[in-house]
C-alpha cells in the first residue's frame, strides 16, 4: 500500500467486483472472437503491468472503429470497459487521480454495460481521494492551479459536443473533448465565432453523479403513472440553435442559466411543416434551416405563411411543458444551461 508524503494519504487498491467475477468468462468470449493477444496482455495487466494495460485498451478501442458503431460486438465494448478498469487501477495506485479518472470516464462512454456499477463505484472512490488530497494540499498550501489532482468534473469527457449553427447545418460535427476543456471555450471569445460548441442533449448527469444530487425530478413527470425516460443537460453560448423538431415523449424544459426563446407548433401542423422525408431527419423541418424564423422564404415554403404558433422566452427559474409531437425551436439569447425530463405515461405510450 502506498502513501503520498504531501498528505500522508494511503493510495488502496480500486474494488472492482463485478470484474473479478466475470473476468473469466468475459475473457473466454473475448479469446472466441480472436481476441487471443487482448487474452494475454489482460493477464499481465491484472498482474500490475500498466504497458500492458495500456495494450489490452488499445487493442478493445481498435475493435470499436473496426467499422459501424452499430456493428461493433458486444463483447469488445466489455474489453474496453475491463481494459479502463485495469489502467485506472494502476493509475490509482499511484495517485495519479487525474489520469484514472479521465480513463474511467472513457470506459463509461465506450465501454459496455457488463462492468459499468464497478466503473461508477471506482469514478466515485477516486473523486473523493481527489478530494482529499486537495484539502490536504490546501491545508500545507501546496496546491497548484492547473494541477493534475483535479476534480471529476474536469475531467469528465463529453461525446456528443456539437459544433456548428446547428445538426442540420453542413459545417454541423461532433467532438469529444474534457468539460474543462469545453468551459474554457464558453468563457473564450471563441464563442462569438460563426461555429460554436454546444453540449446539446447530453446525458450530462450519468456522468457527474455529483451534478446528479443536484436534480430533482418534476412531479409531472409521474402524473397518471408517467415513467421517467431521458433527463440530459443543454449547455453552451447564445445563439446556439436547435432546430425545428419535434420528440417522442412528453417533455419538461427547465431553464437553470440565462434565457432562450422558444417557438412552437402543434402537432396537427406536421404536414405544413415541411418534414424531411428521411427516415433519421423526418422529426426535423427543411425550413427550420433559416435561423430566422420571422424572415422565413414565402416563396419556397408557401404553406407556412400565416401559421398560428406559440412562442416564449423561457427565463431561469422556469420550466415549459412540450407536448409528444409537437414541433419546437429553441434558440439561446445568453450563455445557457438547460435540462430536459422526457417521459411516457403508464403503458409506455408517449402520446397517449
Amino acid at each position: 500500500m502506498a502513501s503520498n508524503t504531501a498528505g500522508d494519504i494511503a493510495y488502496d487498491v480500486l474494488e472492482t467486483p463485478t470484474l473479478d467475477s466475470e473476468s473469466p468468462n468475459l475473457l473466454h468470449q473475448i479469446s472466441e472472437q480472436g481476441g487471443y493477444a487482448y487474452v494475454s496482455m489482460s493477464v499481465l495487466a491484472a498482474a500490475g503491468d500498466l504497458r500492458a494495460a495500456e495494450a489490452t485498451r488499445e487493442m478493445a478501442w481498435e475493435q470499436l472503429h473496426s467499422g459501424p458503431w452499430h456493428s461493433v460486438l458486444p463483447v469488445w465494448r466489455d474489453a474496453y470497459s475491463m481494459a479502463c478498469l485495469y489502467v485506472a487501477k494502476l493509475h490509482h495506485r499511484a495517485g495519479d487521480f487525474g489520469e484514472a479518472l479521465k480513463v474511467l470516464d472513457m470506459g463509461l462512454i465506450m465501454g459496455g454495460t457488463l462492468l459499468r456499477q464497478d466503473l461508477h463505484a471506482a469514478v466515485e472512490k477516486v473523486t473523493a481521494k481527489a478530494s482529499e488530497l486537495r484539502v490536504s494540499e490546501e491545508e500545507q498550501g501546496e496546491v497548484i492551479v492547473g494541477g493534475e489532482n483535479a476534480y471529476h468534473e474536469a475531467e469528465v469527457s463529453l461525446k456528443c459536443l456539437q459544433v456548428g449553427k446547428n445538426y442540420l447545418s453542413s459545417d454541423w460535427k461532433q467532438e469529444l473533448i474534457t468539460f474543462s476543456q469545453f468551459l474554457e471555450r464558453i468563457q473564450s471569445s471563441d464563442c462569438t465565432s460563426t461555429l460554436p460548441t454546444y453540449l446539446a442533449q447530453h446525458p450530462l448527469f450519468d456522468q457527474i453523479h455529483e451534478l446528479r444530487k443536484d436534480i430533482f425530478i418534476p412531479d409531472y413527470c409521474y402524473a397518471g403513472g408517467g415513467e421517467l425516460r431521458s433527463l440530459n443537460a443543454w449547455f453552451g453560448p447564445a445563439r446556439t440553435v436547435t432546430p425545428l423538431h419535434h420528440d417522442p415523449h412528453h417533455n419538461i424544459l427547465a431553464q437553470v442559466v440565462g434565457k432562450k426563446y422558444i417557438r412552437l407548433y402543434p402537432a396537427s401542423l406536421s404536414e405544413e411543416l415541411y418534414p424531411y422525408t428521411e427516415t433519421m431527419l423526418c422529426n426535423s423541418s427543411k425550413f427550420s434551416l433559416k435561423v430566422d424564423l420571422d424572415n422565413i422564404d414565402e416563396k419556397e415554403f408557401p404553406k407556412v405563411k400565416d401559421l398560428e404558433f406559440q412562442d416564449c422566452i423561457l427565463e431561469e427559474g422556469e420550466m415549459l411543458y412540450i407536448p409528444p409531437k409537437w414541433w419546437h425551436y429553441v434558440r439561446s439569447l445568453t450563455t445557457s444551461f438547460s435540462v430536459s425530463f422526457w417521459w411516457s405515461n403508464c403503458g409506455g405510450s408517449p402520446a397517449s
